[in-house]
């Protein structure tokens, strides 16, 4: 058995189903069940006994040992984070305590088992962080992608507790010799994704004849990454990574969100298009940008290429077009996900920009 922390969010619970679809070991999946959090996710597996639901908080030190004592897990991936920057901005308490005290938390839990295993158990145990490019900072339009080796310079509050949640891990390595692992992945993208990130926000918007906000020029650029890639490519960094390396896992994709928000639109065009004709991009409007908002990120993906022999299976075309066509055949899915509190937070976030 393996044990996944934050398996219920967009990319926790996207790997769970992954990883069922591929191996019929089974996942414990523990999750503190906040906003992005949600069991729909995990429709798939109802009534499925390899799958073992908990909600708790990796923050929970007693919860935590007494799971681990209970099921002995091989292995322990942890997912579990507060992840959008713009809710760090705007209160970043949350960040602090599950990012930063909860994996330490987790940490210790894990220590202290495996600490207590013999033999193969101990010997063949991993412990799995995955991580953000944002750790790393911001890149000019001509710097090369960031590798594992670049220096962390992280800019929001988020990005910041994600590296600290970092140097932990990387600590406990080379302290007390537990067996880490790290992955930094950049911007994921596809089914689940919950619709306060650029692109299941603009689809969401789009559909509902909302405005579709673009920060400052719209001219950010990331990397994007496919939901199910991302999932590949942890399954090969458990499977076969170096203990105590960082695996660096990227889309091969820098694009400028403004190309993401013609992207989208497009596809809406074809596959939904609006009944006065009009295209989406009608709604589409520029707002104030993020304050501190990083212009680039770019990821080589070219050590876990070269040494574990992973490589994306989706380009961004094919991959955002599997994306839209998700929320357009999941309507039920976007409508209970928008609730009262989601529609509050947009307005707090976006109206002040506008």
């Amino acid at each position: 058995m393996i044990l996944v922390t934050g398996g219920a969010g967009f990319i926790g619970s996207n790997f769970v189903i992954d990883w069922l679809a591929n191996s019929d070991e089974p996942v414990l999946n523990l999750d503190k069940l906040t906003y992005a959090g949600n069991l729909q996710n995990l429709n798939a597996l109802k009534g499925d006994d390899r799958h073992v639901f908990v909600q708790g908080d990796i923050g929970n030190a007693d919860l935590v040992a007494n799971l681990l004592h209970q099921h002995q897990p091989r292995s322990v991936l942890n997912f579990a984070a507060e992840s959008h920057v713009d809710r760090s901005i705007l209160g970043p308490d949350e960040f602090i305590q599950t990012n930063i005290v909860g994996t330490f938390r987790l940490l210790e839990a894990v220590r202290q088992y495996w600490g207590g295993l013999a033999g193969n158990a101990h010997d063949k145990f991993r412990f799995l962080h995955v991580s953000t490019d944002e750790v790393y900072g911001s890149l000019s339009s001509s710097e090369p992608a960031f590798t594992e080796t670049h220096r962390y310079e992280p800019n929001s509050p988020y990005s910041a507790s994600k590296a600290a949640s970092d140097h932990l891990v990387r600590a406990y390595h080379h302290t007390y010799g537990l067996p880490v692992l790290t992955t930094n992945c950049s911007n994921n993208y596809g089914p689940f994704h919950f619709p306060e990130k650029l692109i299941p926000l603009m689809i969401v918007n789009a559909l509902a004849g909302k405005p579709l906000p673009v920060y400052g020029d719209g001219m950010q650029v990331r990397d994007w990454l496919y939901v199910t890639d991302h999932c590949s490519a942890i399954r090969r960094v458990l499977e076969a990574g170096v203990l105590g390396e960082v695996y660096n896992v990227g889309g091969w994709n820098e694009k400028p969100n403004i190309d993401i928000v013609n992207t989208v639109c497009g596809l809406l065009n074809e596959l939904r298009p609006r009944t006065d004709g009009k295209s989406y991009l009608e709604q589409m409007t520029y707002v104030a940008d993020r304050p501190g908002h990083d212009r680039r990120y770019a990821i080589d993906a070219g050590k876990i290429e070269r040494e574990l022999g992973w490589k994306p299976a989706e380009t961004f075309e094919t991959g955002i077009r599997k994306t839209v066509l998700w929320y357009l055949d999941n309507p039920g899915w976007v409508a209970d996900v928008q609730s009262g509190a989601y529609s509050t937070w947009v307005e707090k976030n976006y109206m002040a920009r506008a």
